[in-house]
């Protein structure tokens, strides 16, 4: 059987996560269907901010909802805190918090407010970017070494 194929069942309020680079994922919350075509809620920059790069923020950031073929073919599925925090109720809370963000301006900040954490935000009222604690486990240490060494 193909991984095209092994797409889980989607229930509105999952959160996913489609492979990015070989450092980042992109995360989106599964909404539910319209029209027949499943859409994710997800943090996205536009393509424009390219400061991004240079600072990890980018001021002109919204969470959009797209169809899910759109955001991309390949995802699993992320509930990776539902064993410490229950998942709020999707039709109650989640859905209408995106229905009440979508398209307001929200600063993008990759350390801080980045698509996971808007994700496990929405979907557990709690954020949290497991990556970002992993790269910053390691970044960090580096930079103060380089600090005492006064070599920036």
């Amino acid at each position: 059987m193909g991984l095209r194929n092994s797409h889980p069942k989607l229930y509105p309020g999952d959160i996913l996560e489609f492979p990015g680079n070989s450092y980042f994922s992109h995360f989106g919350v599964y909404y539910g269907e319209r029209d027949g075509v499943p859409y994710v809620a997800h943090l996205t920059i536009r393509e424009s901010d390219t400061k991004l790069l240079l600072y990890g923020r980018a001021m002109n950031a919204s969470v959009k909802l797209d169809p899910l073929d759109v955001v991309g073919k390949k995802y699993k599925v992320r509930n990776y805190l539902d064993d410490k925090h229950p998942p709020r109720d999707f039709y109650v809370l989640i859905k209408p918090e995106i229905d009440e963000i979508i398209l307001k301006p929200i600063t993008f900040d990759i350390l801080f407010n980045n698509s996971e954490h808007q994700a496990t935000m929405l979907r557990y009222g709690v954020k949290k970017s497991e990556q970002i604690e992993k790269i910053y486990s390691k970044i960090v240490p580096t930079w103060k070494d380089l600090f005492e060494k006064k070599t920036i």
